[in-house]
């Protein structure tokens, strides 16, 4: 009796579902079809993804042409952000975007599109920091660089 060989491909597959299950399970959640297809959309791509709660659940029903509930993606979003899987990247007090790099760089934010682009931190150069706070150290530098149209805030 002979055996097929399996197709690396489906290997692959069973491994990043494996990955999905162990970083579901590390942040505290159950691996649901719904939450695992969260972390597919979220870490089964070549570039980083930026995005909020409300564009990936677009993404997600959009991807699925199914419903899915507000709660569970927040839940898992956060969860898996608690976790160090995502970085919380709030801007401008009222708008807050994930990151599914979660190491420390810095970003543009196109204010016309409303997008988060990252900057290669060797793009960018710091040459003096304020002390930190008596008691209190520095622990990371991240820059968020503003863009826009060139008539974007010019009066008609």
């Amino acid at each position: 009796m002979t055996t097929k060989p399996v197709p690396e491909d489906m290997i692959k597959a069973n491994i990043t579902n494996a990955l999905r299950i162990s970083q579901l399970r590390s942040s505290g959640l159950r691996p649901t079809k719904q939450r695992l297809t969260i972390c597919k959309i979220l870490f089964d791509r070549n570039n980083t993804f930026h995005f909020t709660i409300d564009n990936l659940k677009k993404k997600i029903e959009k991807s699925t042409k199914s419903k899915i509930s507000l709660a569970t993606v927040y839940n898992t979003v956060h969860a898996l952000k608690n976790n160090g899987y995502l970085k919380e990247i709030s801007l401008q007090g009222n708008k807050t975007f994930f990151d599914t790099n979660s190491t420390s760089h810095h970003h543009f934010y196109d204010q016309d599109t409303g997008d988060l682009m990252d900057i290669r931190n060797e793009d960018i150069s710091i040459s003096k920091l304020p002390s930190a706070p008596k008691g209190k150290k520095i622990s990371e530098v991240e820059v968020t660089v503003s863009i826009a149209n060139n008539n974007h805030n010019q009066k008609k």
